[in-house]
């Protein structure tokens, strides 16, 4: 592990100078990787040269109890061995877990689509809700959500909404959403007060940037017609609305939440662009999305991760057995305990097979 660790910090340091290279700073492509290739390794670096530090002031304490003390000096050395000890063990935990494999999406902006699965206006309902609670967790961790295309029912819910999320680290925590959400209640609709069960979906994308996902214009069919309301009614003579279709994968994406086609065209770009990327990298990285699959879920779309129990205000998540009796908090956006426990379990799976190996 040390030997890894101080060819992280190697590279570290020639990063510092490929960065105030000339040929590097006239170059915007180099630029921006370099330096998102520095600050992916700065926080494994500062605790590596922090545990450097401990281990070297460790060492010294020892050396102390070699020399003639007095009984209150060597008591006072020896907690002080006993500090050390103990934070240089808490920084060993913190460096095997930094130099776990990192997915490289989790740092980019999100693309979610929520749809309203079985259950019909209740499902629809449902689906509001989780985009309510993912737009609460986005503003709480200073993300900014924003609708791309919605299919709104006349009762306030959504058939499908897709939204995205902008902010450094979004994928990394909204990863974990990935699934079939099951809601337990009384429906609004229902006079008898019988306890329904209804589901909807969640699929989490990474936004794709241009250079990572190569779609050429003629593999593109643009269709423009006049956006619809809840029911299918016209509410807007111009053709502004956009659908595109990727001929080559057979992949369709509308847009009609902005006046101007131009916008919508442009939303719509993201998606597709997002939904190609998602489709090759899952091609192309099998063995990596099962091994995320069989950690704590986050790969199987069809999958029922958790269910939402309105009459006990509980909420549990089935991958990880995890129960929390704070149904309207969770609702609000407090996404936080589960999805950290999400990760501490993805975690310690990760550093079980890498014993394995």
């Amino acid at each position: 592990m040390l030997d890894r660790l101080q060819s992280v910090e190697d590279r570290y340091e020639q990063l510092n100078g490929l960065l105030s290279d000339p040929d590097v700073i006239n170059d915007s492509k180099k630029l921006r990787d370099y330096s998102k290739e520095q600050a992916n390794i700065e926080e494994t670096v500062q605790t590596y040269r922090t545990y450097k530090e401990v281990t070297e002031q460790l060492a010294d304490a020892k050396s102390m109890l070699d020399d003639n003390l007095d009984d209150e000096m060597h008591e006072m050395v020896k907690a002080e061995i006993e500090e050390l000890s103990e934070k240089k063990e808490s920084l060993e935990e913190q460096l095997k877990i930094l130099l776990l494999p990192k997915d490289p999406n989790d740092d980019k902006n999100v693309i979610v689509e929520i749809r309203g699965a079985a259950g019909g206006d209740e499902a629809a309902l449902f689906a509001g809700d989780l985009f309510k609670m993912y737009s609460r967790y986005a503003e709480k961790n200073g993300w900014k959500p924003e609708i791309i295309e919605s299919s709104p029912t006349e009762l306030g819910g959504f058939k499908e909404i897709i939204f995205m999320i902008n902010g450094s680290g979004a994928f990394s925590k909204m990863k974990y959403e990935n699934g079939a959400h099951r809601v337990q209640r009384v429906p609004s609709t229902e006079s008898g007060g019988r306890i329904h069960t209804s589901t909807a979906t969640v699929a989490v994308l990474a936004e794709a940037e241009e250079v990572e996902v190569d779609v050429h214009e003629k593999d593109i069919r643009v269709d423009t017609f006049a956006s619809s309301g809840p029911g299918g009614q016209s509410v807007n003579t111009t053709m502004s609305a956009v659908r595109l279709t990727h001929e080559p994968t057979g992949i369709v994406v509308s847009c009609q939440d902005e006046k101007s086609q131009i916008k919508n065209k442009d939303k719509a770009m993201k998606v597709l662009r997002a939904r190609i990327y998602d489709k090759f990298q899952q091609e192309a990285q099998a063995e990596y999305a099962e091994n995320r699959k069989s950690a704590v879920g986050t790969g199987d779309r069809s999958e029922r991760i958790r269910t939402y129990n309105f009459p006990q205000s509980r909420v549990t998540d089935h991958r990880i057995g995890l129960t929390l009796q704070k149904l309207d908090q969770i609702l609000q956006g407090e996404l936080d305990t589960i999805i950290e426990s999400l990760i501490v379990e993805e975690q310690a799976e990760m550093m079980e097979r890498a014993g394995e190996a």
